[in-house]
């Protein structure tokens, strides 16, 4: 038997370079879940970190910190029943790793783009702020990004419009049961 909300609920991270699209595209995801009744709590890095750490350093520490919240507070969700969309560029696997390690019903989306078409689309100009050397520790430029190893699913952004890419990421999440998954009797 399928059913819809029942237990707990699913968390979906969708990492990629600054840039690369997954505001956008959990926006995107989540009006399409919302057309099959399947509502989600995006938690979006840059609106979190407005509100916990309005001047970050980014320092390693403050990033472990950042990530273990995100972290945190998608688990809180998800074991009550909520369904969550974390758009966060998690520049290290262990921190996307800990989450899957945490969270029951966890996929891990990469969203890829090539770094050139990140710095076309830039448009919180950070990139262009990192090769003026203002911002040191950007994942990309100045630290280093880890794509995931295995993602439940994997979208390149360079040619796919956002509805396009939402659409794959959808279908994908879809084929492997995410959204309604088995009520044991």
């Amino acid at each position: 038997m399928r059913a819809k909300g029942i237990g707990p609920g699913f968390a979906i991270w969708l990492t990629g370079l600054p840039s690369s699209g997954k505001t956008v595209i959990a926006q995107a995801l989540s009006r399409l879940l919302l057309e099959r009744g399947i509502s989600v709590q995006i938690l979006d890095s840059d609106d979190l970190r407005k509100r916990f750490t309005p001047n970050p350093t980014y320092s390693p520490e403050e990033r472990d910190w950042f990530y273990e919240v995100i972290t945190f507070l998608a688990g809180l969700l998800t074991d009550n029943g909520v369904n969550v969309v974390i758009a966060a560029t998690a520049p290290r696997r262990a921190y996307r790793e800990g989450a899957r390690s945490r969270i029951k019903r966890f996929a891990e989306v990469h969203i890829d783009c090539p770094k050139e078409v990140c710095r076309k689309r830039d448009p919180k100009g950070l990139w262009k702020q990192a090769e003026r050397g203002e911002i040191a520790t950007l994942p990309g430029s100045g630290e280093p990004y880890e794509p995931p190893l295995s993602p439940e699913v994997r979208v390149d952004t360079a040619d796919l419009s956002i509805e396009d890419a939402a659409q794959h990421v959808l279908r994908n999440l879809e084929r492997q049961g995410l959204f309604y998954p088995e009520i044991e009797s």
